[in-house]
């Protein structure tokens, strides 16, 4: 018999999360022919889902919790519950609803066709614009970066094949970003269109503060593009600097009158300068990750796990 994980991290969701674990339970009561195992990983959310969580779990012995020790992140959760898993099949999804648990199969189905990695996509997101923004900043950067198929929409429901889980949590630094790991680990992912839910309760835990510091934290972690990118930019002004420069001796040769330019010297040194200081922030960004995890900075720290004996 298969066996499915479902891996689901939690923040401020204890009014959602029963929700989300029935809709599973019926699911896969429906199809009638898998095993399954649900993993919830408590991102120190600042209600009481950890509460629900070990309510969850004592109902059904099929349900794992976890609960950090403060809060790490999405996808430090999402390794945490990975680690946790042993189903032959591995399903992400979030903890508020949106995402629809009961087209899992929609994924998976696809997944048969030869699949590793199987995405939901969205044609209508049910996000705020700040979000989608973000959301769309994200999918440009693993397209310019990572090498994301131009087609392709990451999101943060998917399913994977374990042996894809078993060498995404060989990763053990403590910047984690799993579209990355995904794409770094395999070329033969799918998509299926699924529809997005509305939001019944709260507010998503990721602004677009977040989002743009998840986006920095993906490009510098597994891609040294940037640092190519600076290279190439600064080769440019480099060589503008230089046309430039004879330009002016030549002009000034040819028309001795003309004066010289004190505002475009200005302009110029400015343009060179925030370059200067562009690059040389993005350079110390990529040492300062290199010092953090040389200093073996955690993933995460688990407090608490549910216990199979409380069952």
């Amino acid at each position: 018999m298969r066996k499915i994980s479902f891996v689901i991290p939690c923040y401020n969701s204890e009014k959602t999360i029963e929700d989300v674990v029935k809709e599973i339970e019926v699911t896969i009561e429906k199809r009638g022919k898998d095993d399954y195992e649900i993993v919830l990983v408590n991102d120190c959310s600042k209600d009481n889902v950890w509460e629900k969580i070990k309510s969850i779990s004592k109902q059904n012995a099929k349900v794992t919790g976890v609960c950090f020790a403060k809060n790490f992140g999405q996808h430090a959760a999402l390794m945490a519950g990975y680690r946790k898993a042993t189903g032959d099949i591995v399903v992400s999804l979030d903890d508020d609803g949106q995402t629809p648990a009961d087209e899992v199969y929609s994924l998976i189905d696809k997944m048969e066709e030869g699949y590793d990695v199987v995405y939901a996509s969205y044609p209508h997101k049910k996000h705020s614009f700040a979000r989608n923004l973000g959301t769309k900043m994200n999918n440009f950067m693993c397209e310019v970066l990572l090498g994301k198929p131009k087609k392709l929409m990451i999101t943060s429901f998917f399913v994977a094949k374990k042996y894809i889980v078993d060498e995404i949590v060989k990763y053990e630094n403590s910047y984690t970003y799993v579209p990355g790991l995904v794409l770094r680990t395999t070329k033969s992912i799918g998509s299926v269109p699924v529809c997005h839910r509305e939001r019944e309760v709260g507010n998503s835990g990721y602004s677009f503060a977040k989002l743009v510091a998840l986006w920095i934290n993906g490009f510098t972690a597994f891609s040294v593009a940037p640092l190519r990118i600076s290279m190439v930019m600064g080769m440019s002004s480099a060589a503008i600097g230089f046309i430039y420069l004879i330009y002016v001796i030549v002009n000034k040769f040819f028309n001795p009158s003309v004066p010289l330019g004190w505002s475009s010297t200005t302009a110029i040194l400015l343009l060179l300068g925030g370059m200067i200081l562009f690059v040389l922030g993005m350079i110390g960004e990529y040492l300062g990750r290199v010092y953090i995890s040389l200093n073996s900075a955690p993933q995460y720290v688990v407090r608490e796990e549910t216990d199979d004996k409380e069952k």
